[in-house]
Order: C-alpha cells, then structure tokens, then sequence
C-alpha cells in the first residue's frame, strides 16, 4: 500500500495534474520485463502503476492501451 500512495502523490504522467492522481495499473503484457497480461479478474501487480489524473486514467482505458502510450511517445513500462 506505500508504493500506490507513494504513486498518489505524484503528479499526472501526462497532463502534470496534482490535484487527482491515481495509481494507473498497465495492463498490457511487455516481454522485455516478464511482465504477463492482466485479463478479467487479474489486477496487475502494483508494481506496475503510474500516476495518472482521473481524466487520464480514463483515457488510458478508452481503447487500446498500447495505442494510447505510443501515441503519447512514452513507454510506461520504463517510467
């Protein structure tokens, strides 16, 4: 639970809100970390947060996770 109110206490990766920020699980799988897939019931490890505003979060899980970070140009894996 200190890792994600440490996250919390960050400003928005994105949008650099400090007002709302949430720990934002990734979600998607990236072979370069071992890191696997969450699917349905599977909450991926708090390891794997970034902070992001309410609005941003929401953003983050619109469509396609892995177009959403290309589109920004950041790798949250590496955050």
């Amino acid at each position: 639970m200190e890792h994600l109110d440490y996250i919390r206490g960050l400003s928005c990766l994105i949008c650099r809100d400090n007002t709302s920020t949430q720990a934002a699980h990734i979600r998607f799988s990236d072979a370069r970390v071992g890191k696997t897939e969450s699917g349905m019931g599977r909450k991926p490890d708090d390891c794997w947060t970034v902070p992001l505003c309410g609005d941003c979060h929401r953003l983050q899980h619109s469509g396609s996770e892995r177009a959403f970070w290309r589109e920004l140009k950041l790798d949250p894996i590496f955050v």
